[in-house]
């Protein structure tokens, strides 16, 4: 039982499916039905519809609830349920605002939560036909086909239906019935706007009522109503020009010639011609010629020009279209001699010491007017041309300005067009002194890209006429001969300048006040046609940089790259922190100084440049500070050099000044070189003969006597003999054999009964050498008295671990047990004092 019951509302869904099915999404079983107040509506406006569903048509669903719902195309809309009579379900919709212009309408049912859509309705909605307008009709001679052509409205939104209409013009209310009758109509095709109606349903000499209908499903619309002959707006095929020539009497008309075409034979034409010479910009046109006539005459054309004529012509008495343009024909009108007067300007100086004037003469060309044909060039004479003389020419040129010198009292000189017809008349050129008052005030504005205003006030003395001039910046002067004007009008202040004026370019601007005896001083000005960015900023280059500022100075940008007036420079500054910091700087100058920078920073700086139209940036430029300031330097360097002298000073100072020397570096005695070397017992002088102090001689030894170790303390065996009986038992140590007078000579000391020594002399003897033998040093009897011991026996002997002396070994290069003389008189410093020559000598001796 639980499976059927679990399987009873699947049957039932599928059995709804199967039951609607058939009938697809349109209800074709008849169960279910879809209806809406109109399938069409206004835009905007509210849609009413309603979904019936009959539960006894649709098997399956007598027993369930239905539940009806609705879609506006993919969108949900809310409608409202009821039962119906014979026990329908019905759901109503309502829409207050359909803004869709097309969409459909879905109504679904859903039952045991199954959905399936089970009708549809499809709305539009649009605006009533727009009014057609413009409408125009033209008659073919060719095929005498009728073409006309409108504009449509706005779009409806909607399908809608366009017909041209026409019928004869009927000329009583009577007839109202058989013209409704009578309409005919055309069918554009495609999308097109326009539509032609054959010859065959014309009425040609017979007014026509023509207009256009436009029809949609909310309603009809209708264009004005036009009224017309065919032949009316019948469009003639244009004339021909046979031509063109000039009236001999009458030298500035013309007798102009024309053929009409063929198709047009038959019919009162009104014709109109134009022309133009090739500098003028406009047409001239000449209306109300009768085309029957076939020539007509016109006059006012300029003497030598060249022009172009055209004619066309339509039905005398019709409102409708002109033929097209004829074919264009050229003619030269005739020449004669120039007119007028030539407008003229001078600049002139002193040249050289010859008196001569050089003048710069320049003037402009005449005007066509006056020129009465091309002109083949200008003379300028220094007198006025007569009769049957021809003054003499000072300049004969095709151009508009002339160098030439005149003496230098000349202060007239003539100037003329000639052209293949004859000369003009002399204009008179006064070279007057420009010494006259400058205007009060002079500026120019722009007029346009291609032209400048200049305006000014007046000098207080009256005024004939002005100069102008222009140059541009940079330009060599007088390179542009036509950059001048001449303003005829005393009263003007202001005037219009076209003549070579470029954007972005400067120009300098001069006015001359032209008085009756003199040319004023002139006052100038500059100005731009048009201003824009300049086209590259100044380079920045660094001049100096301290610790703190930095300076900097550029280049100013050239006027031709300049674009406009310079306003100002903006410098701008940023360190690796991206603290940014600006200064703006008068265009008058070339460089900067950026203060209160930080010390040892890295810093990148920028010029912008600006005119009143825009600015431009240049490229940067990278710098760092310096730790010091180049004053900090120059100190910390002459501090340097300054203590640097003073140490040499001072070192001069201590080798200078002894006594400052003996503070730093006392003097050590020289044992050596001290008077206790040469110094002698006062005894031993009475009895001594030293050959030192009195005379090189000969010295004797009586005796000498050899000690070996073993004899040393022990009292001799002998007594020498000699020349001194009071000096005590000497000894004398033998330097060695063969070796004659070199020697140590000492006395032994006496004892006395208590073994305390007495008074030891010692001394050294150097006698001289054998006869013949050569650098023999001086002799030398030296004796001292002493109170020490020279070998003090009675003190024994110090142990080994107390002096070392004793028990060292020999000095290499000393053979057998004795020492060297200078190690033992190293060792005694009396003894070494005591030494004064031929301590080299000393060799042979034995070590206690």
């Amino acid at each position: 039982m639980a499976r059927r019951g679990a399987g009873t509302p699947f049957l039932l869904r599928l059995s709804l499916l199967l039951l609607l099915h058939p009938g697809g999404e349109w209800g074709t079983l008849g169960c279910a039905s879809v209806a809406v107040g109109s399938p069409i509506v206004p835009l905007g406006s509210a849609v009413t519809a309603s979904c019936t569903i009959q539960s006894e048509l649709c098997r399956g669903l007598e027993q369930g609830k239905v539940r009806i719902t609705w879609m506006l195309d993919n969108e949900p809309m809310a409608g409202s349920q009821r039962r119906g009579p014979g026990g329908t379900e019905v759901s109503n919709l309502t829409l207050p605002q359909f803004n869709r212009t097309q969409a459909k309408l879905w109504c679904w049912v859903e039952w045991n939560g199954t959905k399936q859509r089970v009708g549809m309705a499809e709305i539009r909605a649009g605006y009533p036909p727009a009014k057609p307008f413009n409408l125009s009709c033209i008659l073919s001679l060719s095929d005498y086909g009728l073409t006309c052509q409108w504009q449509e409205g706005a779009d409806s939104h909607l399908p809608t239906s366009i017909v041209l209409k026409w019928t004869p013009r009927a000329h009583s209310s009577c007839c109202r019935r058989s013209r409704a009758q009578a309409v005919t109509g055309c069918t554009p095709q495609g999308d097109r706007s326009h539509c032609t109606v054959p010859r065959r349903l014309l009425q040609l000499y017979r007014q026509m009522e023509i207009w256009v209908s436009t029809t949609n499903a909310l309603g009809t619309a209708e264009s004005e109503h036009l009224y017309i002959d065919p032949m009316d707006v019948a469009k003639l095929d244009p004339p021909s020009l046979q031509s063109i020539q000039s009236i001999p009497f009458q030298t500035d008309c013309i007798a102009l010639a024309w053929e009409v075409a063929r198709s047009n034979a038959y019919m009162e034409l009104q014709c109109e011609l134009r022309y133009r010479a090739a500098e003028d910009p406009a047409w001239a046109l000449v209306t109300g010629i009768v085309g029957q006539a076939g020539t007509t005459q016109h006059c006012g054309f300029l003497f030598g020009t060249r022009y172009h004529f055209q004619m066309r012509c339509r039905r005398s008495s019709a409102r409708g279209y002109w033929s097209e343009w004829s074919p264009g024909r050229n003619y030269t009108t005739h020449e004669k001699a120039p007119t007028g007067k030539l407008d003229a300007w001078w600049s002139a100086r002193l040249a050289g010491a010859g008196g001569r004037l050089e003048v710069q003469l320049r003037w402009k060309a005449p005007r066509r007017r006056e020129a009465n044909g091309r002109v083949l060039g200008y003379r300028v004479t220094l007198s006025p041309r007569r009769r049957g003389r021809d003054p003499p020419t000072v300049c004969n040129t095709t151009h508009t300005q002339c160098n030439f010198s005149v003496p230098a009292g000349t202060r007239r000189v003539y100037l003329s067009a000639y052209n293949a017809a004859g000369e003009s008349a002399a204009t008179e050129v006064v070279l007057l002194e420009r010494k006259g008052q400058p205007l009060a005030r002079l500026w120019a504005v722009p007029g346009g890209e291609r032209s400048l205003w200049v305006r000014w006030e007046a000098p207080p003395a009256p005024v004939a006429a002005y100069i102008l001039e222009w140059q541009r910046v940079p330009s060599e002067p007088g390179r542009c001969s036509a950059c001048w004007q001449m303003e005829r009008d005393g009263a003007a202040t202001t005037a219009l300048i076209r003549d070579g004026i470029e954007p972005f370019q400067q120009y300098n601007i001069s006015v001359y006040p032209l008085y009756k005896d003199a040319i004023g001083v002139p006052v100038h000005t500059a100005a731009y046609s048009k201003q824009k960015a300049p086209s590259y900023a100044p380079k920045l280059h660094l001049k100096s940089i301290s610790k703190s500022d930095a300076e900097l100075c550029w280049d100013p940008v050239p006027v031709e790259m300049q674009n406009g007036f310079i306003t100002s420079y903006t410098i701008f500054w940023a360190n690796s922190t991206a603290e940014v910091s600006s200064a703006t700087v008068n265009p008058s100058l070339s460089s900067f100084v950026i203060r209160e920078l930080k010390p040892s920073t890295l810093y990148k700086v920028h010029i912008m440049a600006s005119t009143a139209a825009g600015s431009t940036n240049g490229t940067s430029l990278t710098l760092v500070t310096m730790v010091l300031d180049d004053i900090e330097i120059q100190f910390l360097f002459l501090t340097l050099v300054l203590i640097f002298v003073l140490l040499i000073l001072l070192l001069i100072c201590f080798q200078k000044n002894g006594r400052m020397k003996q503070q730093f570096w006392p003097n050590v005695p020289d044992p050596a070189n001290s008077s206790l070397g040469k110094w002698v017992p006062p005894f031993l002088q009475e009895h001594l003969q030293i050959p030192g102090t009195r005379e090189p001689g000969l010295a004797t030894i009586s005796t000498v006597t050899v000690l070996e170790r073993a004899t040393w303390g022990k009292e001799p065996t002998a007594e020498p003999a000699g020349p001194f009986p009071a000096m005590p038992q000497p000894y004398v140590q033998q330097e060695g054999l063969g070796r004659p007078g070199h020697g140590w000579a000492a006395a032994e000391p006496h004892r006395g009964p208590g073994g305390s020594g007495e008074t030891v002399q010692y001394a050294r003897v150097v006698g001289d050498g054998y006869k013949g033998q050569q650098h023999t040093p001086p002799r030398l009897y030296l004796r001292s008295s002493s109170s020490q011991p020279l070998l003090p026996e009675p003190s024994p002997s110090p142990k080994p671990y107390q002096n070392l002396w004793f028990h060292r070994a020999a000095p290499h290069g000393c053979p057998g047990d004795g020492g060297c003389p200078e190690e033992l008189l190293a060792t005694f410093p009396l003894l070494q004092g005591l030494r004064i020559s031929g301590a080299e000598e000393l060799q042979d001796c034995r070590t206690f």
